[in-house]
């Protein structure tokens, strides 16, 4: 006589709920990444009159605790040129592109 296996429960729920990450502490990064960004853009209005004439389109990278910042055409070269500079550091940096629109998408 065939035997057929009996149907297996669905489980439902998180992966692992272990890794869940309470409503405070997502409300706490996510105004950490406005105040970053509200630090970088004041930063980013204050040098981009004078950048947008020579590197018109270019990605800028700001850190907004010294205001040093690298430009480059390419993403790899922003990218690059941050980890020549700060290596390993935790280093909390916003990108930008020089033209009217101030943006180029999320990094």
């Amino acid at each position: 006589m065939n035997h057929l296996p009996e149907k297996r429960q669905l489980r439902r729920g998180r992966i692992f709920p272990e890794y869940t990450v309470p409503p405070e502490e997502i409300a706490r990064r996510r105004a950490e990444r406005t105040e970053l960004g509200l630090r970088c853009r004041a930063i980013f209005e204050r040098i981009r009159p004078e950048l947008m004439e020579k590197y018109y389109n270019w990605l800028i990278a700001i850190e907004p605790d010294t205001g040093e910042y690298v430009v480059d055409p390419k993403l790899e070269g922003i990218i690059q040129k941050i980890k020549e500079r700060y290596g390993d550091a935790d280093v909390k940096i916003t990108a930008f592109r020089l033209n009217e629109e101030e943006y180029c998408g999320r990094i």
